[in-house]
């Protein structure tokens, strides 16, 4: 954790294993005054504990601000033209007004050094588009970033995405993170009496 005089970055984490006393614990550790949930939906039938509503209300508990961001941030966006058959672009949701103006949001919060966590349900922060979209798009405006990994150990971006690489760079120097998840709909076609057209 960094130092009184440090410059206060923008955390992320995942629930992943974690029981909802242990995630309340970490965020304490790293005295996380608002946690951001990311999920484009804010529902967990795995862990309904990590629901929108009872997550709120446990967070408000412990002194912590719960703000849904799923809607600007989130890794599956209801846009279909964030889609390239039927698997999200992270090139084009950047592109998009209302990721802007979540990364807006979240300038701001840096800006008056609040203590925010972007939360997502990933333990493993490269497996989560906290790391390839939302971070990715924080480090490129020099804003930082620290995961709080699976094993509530504090990582930065590059270390994250060394998880990622294995250290291999891409040929132009950056690299272009894709999700892994389909849209859930994208399948619709198959179903369909009307193929889709290859």
């Amino acid at each position: 954790m960094e130092s009184k005089t440090d410059t206060i970055p923008i955390y992320t984490i995942g629930y992943g294993s974690r029981s909802i006393a242990e995630f309340i614990e970490v965020l304490q550790q790293y005295e996380i005054a608002y946690l951001i949930d990311v999920h484009s939906v804010p529902h967990s039938g795995y862990k309904p504990e990590f629901s929108k509503k009872p997550l709120a209300n446990e967070m408000e508990k412990h002194g912590i601000r719960y703000v849904y961001m799923g809607d600007l941030l989130g890794g599956k966006p209801d846009d279909e033209s964030c889609y390239v058959n039927g698997i999200v672009d992270y090139e084009k949701v950047k592109e998009t007004e209302f990721f802007q103006g979540g990364i807006e949001r979240l300038r701001t919060a840096f800006s008056q050094q609040q203590r925010v966590a972007l939360m997502c349900s990933e333990g493993k922060p490269e497996h989560c588009h906290r790391t390839k979209l939302i971070s990715a798009t924080l480090t490129t405006q020099d804003l930082p970033v620290v995961h709080i990994d699976e094993n509530s150990e504090h990582k930065t971006q590059e270390e994250i995405i060394e998880r990622i690489t294995g250290g291999q760079m891409n040929l132009f120097g950056e690299e272009m993170f894709h999700s892994r998840k389909k849209r859930p709909d994208s399948n619709r076609w198959e179903n369909s009496t009307d193929r889709k057209p290859r």
